[in-house]
């Protein structure tokens, strides 16, 4: 079977990092596909950070924890938008959290 991903039940596994991992409880990087299990993956869609750089977030509001500050013409790995934020990463190894949809290059939609 060509395309195929078969899990073993090993025993625990590594803990993903928080921050750090492009994983949530319910969303994962489509490169953590097999070493992590979650109900989906996604593509990371790249997008630039606009003029002024932005904030990224522990969550998705205001009261979220500014993680770093995103400077101007970054890419950004967006792999889900709600409600205005963009949750994703800058790399595979992080930083991951929330970042206004408007700080970045516009969204197909």
């Amino acid at each position: 079977m060509t395309g195929h991903i078969s899990y073993a039940l090993t025993g625990p596994q590594p803990k993903a990092v928080p921050g750090r991992t492009p994983l949530r409880g319910d969303l994962a990087h489509i490169g953590l596909a097999g070493r992590y299990f979650v109900p989906h993956y996604a593509v990371p869609q790249p997008r630039t950070v606009m003029p002024g750089g932005a904030p990224l977030l522990s969550s998705n509001g205001e009261g979220g924890q500014e993680l770093c500050t995103l400077m101007e013409g970054e890419s950004f790995e967006v792999l889900d938008v709600t409600g205005g934020w963009a949750w994703g990463c800058l790399s595979m190894d992080g930083p991951v959290g929330y970042i206004r949809v408007d700080r970045l290059e516009q969204l197909p939609g």
